[in-house]
């Protein structure tokens, strides 16, 4: 079995920030996902394995030929489909040498890839794309069947070792499934940078990159998350031992040190009563004296040494970003319409028209395959485009829309600045503590938008959003979770539930959906909403 070898790898950034510093580990053969918050280096590590990047120090091994596919495909061009799938000179010479043209350099290319269209087309059927001709650019291809087609071109390598970051971001319900299928029959080694979290409980084990380290657990994510659970609470069952063994520490010196006092105290009088002379009486005093202070050293480091625990404790504890909020505002009536469109149409989507009403605190998912019009449905719901045909009425109030690129906020403008312009009513400081629950704390809310993470421009937004005037009754969501950590992703579902308004979200990730309380489903398939 094929493994990758990590020796004391160290790579920093040209402005000589660190990202790993002597780093050892072995991914040995089979299924690993590898997770760790946005930020940690997780993505820098594939390009480490796939020789993108280079080590400053240490090294990286992969057994056999390696195939990667990254994060950031490109998602427009006029190559074809043959040609980025490496296959376009042998398909050429296959093409020659059928005409009759029997020149060597045609053998050459072919080599022993005789049967390559076979393959080829087997490997795009595997992946959902049996319609997409192999003379198809890449600009009339979906997002979703880019990632789908680099996944072919790796495959289609025969790799030993293959890397996958983030494989299923833009694909929809139908090309996970297609494409976890696939990963199901991978028998080499697979190293998988992924938030999908139906993905990663189809990993053989999970390998958490944590404080600078990569720990392994053994088994699926639900059960890395179910050993993390664990591990939490002892880790909290040992602060509160540790704690109490630090006052105890502290009470049982304080107790020593005023007996040593009265001790101290008493025998001063006893000397003086005694008539002693005083060289005997200052020599037994500063014995005493020294006898209480070796007490008092062996208790302080008795203390020391409880609080050496304490901080132990401390630091095994994993911090659990988690916002909690209440948001009565955003309550609707239960037979409140917020939305009423029918027969709408727009250009030659929704086939003869479709029907939506959306009515009291609903929470509605809607989902079909990429193209099929699920955007541009959310844009007619919130006002954004007019229908061609069709008719449609919306409730006062305000109708608040997450698009994938959370281009709500301004870039300029600091998160703090943000909500001021959302909620200029509020009072700063109640801004400020609205703040601090959506985990922005310190000089974090000075921050400028721009430089925010993907988590940290979710938290924002949804602060801005939430807490804007009027607060809104009706929440649209376009594909969330993408390009969201897993604690992020956690955020946005304790936002979701503490919402109390109607909301409708577009998503593929079917985990989440379980999550966020949905209690109608629609889908969006051939022109009709069912």
């Amino acid at each position: 079995m094929s493994e990758i070898v990590l020796s004391g790898l160290s790579f920093s950034w040209p402005d000589d920030t660190p990202v790993f510093d002597r780093l050892s580990a072995t991914f040995p053969g089979g299924r690993t996902g590898l997770v760790a918050p946005n930020g940690s280096g997780k993505t820098t590590l594939l390009k480490l394995v796939a020789d993108v990047l280079q080590p400053s120090a240490g090294s990286v091994g992969a057994d056999g030929v390696l195939g990667y596919l990254p994060q950031d495909l490109p998602l427009s061009g006029e190559p074809s489909v043959a040609e980025i799938l490496g296959v376009a000179p042998v398909l050429r010479a296959l093409a020659a040498v059928e005409s009759g043209d029997a020149a060597e350099e045609h053998f050459t290319t072919i080599g022993t890839d005789w049967d390559v269209e076979e393959r080829t087309r087997a490997q795009l059927d595997r992946l959902g794309l049996a319609d997409v001709g192999l003379d198809r650019t890449l600009s009339t291809l979906s997002g979703g069947q880019v990632v789908s087609l680099g996944l072919a071109a790796q495959l289609l390598k025969r790799p030993d070792v293959l890397l996958l970051d983030e494989p299923t971001n833009n694909l929809d319900a139908e090309a996970r499934h297609q494409l976890y299928a696939v990963l199901d029959d991978w028998s080499g080694c697979l190293l998988v940078v992924s938030h999908d979290r139906a993905l990663l409980d189809r990993m053989d084990r999970i390998a958490e990159l944590h404080g600078g380290e990569i720990r392994f657990h053994g088994g699926n994510f639900t059960a890395y998350e179910e050993a993390v659970r664990s591990a939490r609470e002892v880790a909290e069952k040992n602060i509160r031992n540790a704690e109490q063994e630090v006052k105890r520490e502290k009470r049982e010196m304080q107790q020593a040190r005023e007996r040593a006092a009265r001790r101290a105290s008493t025998a001063s009088r006893n000397l003086g009563n005694a008539g002693l002379p005083k060289i005997f009486a200052g020599t037994m005093k500063r014995n005493a004296q020294d006898s209480a202070a070796k007490a008092d050293g062996t208790h302080a480091a008795r203390v020391g040494a409880a609080k050496a625990k304490l901080d132990q404790a401390e630091r095994e504890l994993r911090s659990e970003q988690k916002i909690s909020l209440e948001l009565p505002q955003t309550a609707v009536p239960a037979g409140r319409t917020l939305f009423l469109g029918e027969g709408l149409r727009v250009r030659d989507l929704f086939g003869d028209g479709a029907d939506l009403a959306i009515r009291g605190p609903e929470r509605i998912a809607l989902t079909g395959p990429n193209g099929a019009g699920k955007s541009t449905l959310l844009r007619l719901v919130q006002g954004d485009l007019e229908p061609d045909a069709g008719t449609l009425t919306r409730a006062e109030g305000r109708i608040a829309f997450l698009s994938q690129r959370l281009d709500l906020l301004d870039d300029d403008r600091s998160v703090a600045g943000n909500l001021a312009a959302a909620a200029p009513a509020l009072p700063a400081d109640r801004r400020m503590n609205l703040l601090a629950r959506f985990l922005f704390r310190g000089s974090r809310v000075h921050l400028p938008v721009g430089v925010l993470s993907g988590g940290e421009r979710l938290r924002a937004t949804l602060a801005c959003v939430l807490f804007a005037e009027p607060a809104p009754q009706l929440l649209l969501l376009d594909e969330p979770t993408n390009n969201l950590d897993l604690v992020s992703t956690g955020q946005l579902e304790s936002a979701l539930t503490a919402y109390r308004g109607a909301f409708v979200v577009v998503s593929h990730d079917e985990r989440f959906l379980g999550e966020i309380g949905i209690d109608r489903w629609l889908r969006l398939e051939d022109g009709r909403l069912r």
